[in-house]
């Protein structure tokens, strides 16, 4: 499979990157800075672009199967932005020819009951919130669209962080996924694992979906 990431260079990004080479993929990542991807290997291209800027990308993912966007708006503080890059990839890609994407979202915009979400909750730490808030008006950016772009938009547990790929996982929907003790998390390596098996399985299509423990 031939997939295209943004994100490559972050936390998470990498993790997705790692678990896409795992399986034998081949991988075009997208970055903003070169430099800082140090990784090297013959199924990785890299490519200097920013998502923001389609012309810069457009020509790199044309034959890949499905495009990844695991970008995180915190260290530059453009968190406002991030609806808009949502629209601008379902805009665009499909002049690329692609149809099928993944998206790596937040979990403020989970409910832990009927109409209350995670970053409703006064505790949700304040330094997050403007992240959170980004990544839910991007998902009723996928929710609202026209386009035909098959897309997924993968909440993680409210906990996101490292620790082992065991390869066991819940999937969800709209609702935030705890376990039995009312935790909710997941490891950064089992999250990833569960993006690319949505797109080896090509399930999930145009759904908000949330992975757990």
């Amino acid at each position: 499979m031939k997939v295209a990431l943004f994100g490559a260079t972050g936390h998470v990004g990498h993790a997705i990157l790692d678990e896409a080479l795992s399986r034998g993929f081949d991988v075009t990542a997208i970055v903003r800075d070169p430099s800082r991807f140090t990784d090297r290997n013959d199924h990785v291209t890299v490519v200097t672009g920013d998502i923001a800027q389609p012309e810069s990308w457009l020509d790199a993912v044309r034959g890949v199967d499905a495009l990844i966007v695991a970008i995180s708006a915190r260290r530059d503080g453009s968190n406002d932005a991030v609806p808009g890059l949502a629209a601008t990839v379902l805009d665009y890609l499909p002049k690329a020819g692609v149809k099928r994407m993944a998206w790596v979202g937040g979990a403020g915009s989970l409910e832990t009951s009927p109409g209350v979400r995670v970053l409703d909750d006064p505790h949700f730490p304040e330094a997050w919130k403007a992240e959170a808030e980004g990544q839910a008006k991007a998902l009723e950016v996928f929710r609202r669209s026209k386009s035909d772009i098959d897309w997924t938009y993968v909440s993680p547990a409210a906990l996101l962080q490292d620790g082992p790929r065991t390869g066991n996982y819940r999937i969800g929907g709209d609702q935030l996924l705890v376990d039995a003790h009312g935790k909710s998390h997941i490891s950064i390596a089992d999250f990833a694992a569960a993006l690319i098996d949505r797109l080896q399985k090509d399930d999930a299509r145009r759904q908000r979906i949330t992975v757990a423990y």
